[in-house]
């Protein structure tokens, strides 16, 4: 019996550490940065793994770019305009076109119907384009 309860432990430390590192990040630009458009942003993703839309295997998504948007609640669909940049199709880098000025970039990771991980897998960083 205390076997199967310190296997049961062990298991459910494993399994909520594993969620502990799910985390999305900008590789680039870094936060604070200057920079002229078009510039590259790159994205990356812990603990879980970039698949298409459509795609609904756990512990899968695809990123979402957000620019000068507010954050999408967990489990609420990323709109799609021009303020909600999709990359359904497992992209992990692009090369975006802004006018000068500030702007604060989200990254939202959303499962393949495009519903929103939350705060969890979003990541804000602020830039400057000259």
């Amino acid at each position: 019996m205390m076997k199967k309860m310190i296997a049961a432990a062990a298991f459910l430390t494993l399994g909520a550490s594993a969620y502990a590192q799910q985390s999305v990040s900008f590789v680039e630009p870094a936060d604070g940065a200057t920079v002229t458009s078009p510039f590259k942003v790159k994205f990356a993703v812990s603990g879980m793994d970039v698949k298409p839309a459509g795609d609904m295997t756990a512990n899968t998504g695809h990123h979402h770019l957000l620019i000068n948007a507010a954050p999408v609640k967990a489990g609420e669909v990323v709109p799609a305009d021009e303020h909600h940049i999709h990359f359904g199709k497992g992209q992990t880098e692009t090369e975006v076109k802004l006018p000068p000025g500030t702007y604060t970039l989200s990254m939202q990771f959303a499962n393949g119907l495009h519903q929103s991980y939350g705060p969890g897998m979003s990541k804000d960083i602020k830039i400057t384009v000259k």
